[in-house]
């Protein structure tokens, strides 16, 4: 069985929707790489930090330099 869960990006307000399953994210929040738990979901920087995949490149664009 599976849940919608939305993630709003605290910097530019979009918001993600992902039909996840709650086993998982139980799993993730206790501490489990979300990377291995959801390997098909591109844009996880969303669940991690609130901030969308764009918006974190254009804060903490040029620190990789």
């Amino acid at each position: 069985m599976t849940a919608d869960f939305q993630f709003r990006c605290q910097a530019c307000g979009v918001v993600k929707t992902y039909n996840l399953d709650p086993e998982k994210v139980r799993s993730w929040l206790a501490g489990a790489l979300i990377q291995d738990l959801f390997p098909e979901i591109e844009d996880r920087e969303i669940m991690i930090s609130q901030t969308c995949g764009d918006c974190f490149d254009k804060l903490f664009a040029g620190m990789d330099d």
